[in-house]
């Protein structure tokens, strides 16, 4: 029997997956919803009336931006 099971140490510095997964999935929201979502009050995106965008961003890419990132942080 081991005396220090490697799987349950705490690393300083290193968040648990959990929280990374938390903060993808809000990014996610927030890109929706500035870059996908058409606001009715604007009548466009909210990145489209800050002059960010130039058109209404479907989800795909969205996620190939997201696919690209992460081959690049691989």
């Amino acid at each position: 029997m081991r005396s220090h099971p490697q799987g349950r140490i705490k690393r300083p510095g290193h968040p648990p997956k959990k929280v990374d997964n938390h903060i993808w999935a809000i990014a996610l929201h927030y890109m929706h919803y500035n870059f996908c979502r058409i606001h009715q009050t604007l009548r466009v995106t909210p990145a489209m009336e800050a002059g960010i965008a130039d058109h209404v961003w479907s989800i795909e890419e969205v996620v190939s931006l997201l696919d690209r990132s992460a081959n690049i942080a691989a």
